[in-house]
């Protein structure tokens, strides 16, 4: 090969600008975690279990009186229905006929009317006589348990069947007769019999 054909071959050149080295800059250190967050997250993670802590003995807290006032409003209820039993006792046409009675009243066989109109007397219009024919408290009266040992209001020393007030016993210091006609308290269940 010749020098001259040597010679015919340019050097490849770029024609864009060549390109610059630089220094790398040192690399940046990784920060460490700042303590005031790490205090902060510790101090709002302690804060959220107290307030669940304490949502949850609120919650028992209001469980336990919701359980000693549907305890209490049963006692009231039972309580109620016996008064209820007391006044329908009281109401009843045997009583009523026993204090009458009591009192000297007696059943007229033939009744007299006013009529307010004109002031008429309607009827026999004849004095009941000392005993009446007709007794209330006799074979054809129905029984009422309810009132048996209730004392009449016009006789306090008598009932109902003529006998005396049986006074039930008192067992407290300070001479009060306690409610003896309330059902027991269910502790250990319903109550039932012993068998064999």
């Amino acid at each position: 090969m010749s020098l001259a054909a040597q010679t015919t071959l340019a050097p490849d050149r770029r024609e864009g600008p060549a390109r610059r080295l630089r220094a790398l800059t040192q690399p940046a250190r990784r920060r460490r975690p700042r303590v005031l967050y790490a205090i902060v997250a510790v101090a709002g993670a302690v804060a959220i279990g107290a307030a669940q802590m304490a949502l949850s003995v609120l919650t028992t807290q209001g469980s336990y009186q919701l359980a000693e006032l549907s305890s209490q409003q049963r006692d009231l209820n039972w309580q109620k229905q016996i008064l209820y039993d007391d006044v329908a006792g009281l109401s009843s046409p045997q009583y009523l006929a026993a204090n009458a009675s009591a009192l000297g009243m007696v059943i007229n066989e033939s009744p007299s009317y006013l009529r307010l109109s004109d002031g008429a007397i309607l009827g026999a219009s004849q004095v009941a006589l000392g005993a009446s024919s007709v007794d209330a408290l006799g074979r054809g009266a129905v029984g009422n348990a309810l009132i048996t040992d209730t004392p009449l209001v016009t006789a306090p020393d008598a009932t109902i069947e003529g006998a005396p007030v049986v006074e039930p016993p008192t067992d407290t210091a300070d001479g009060t007769t306690p409610i003896v006609n309330t059902p027991p308290p269910l502790t250990d269940g319903l109550p039932t019999p012993t068998t064999h």
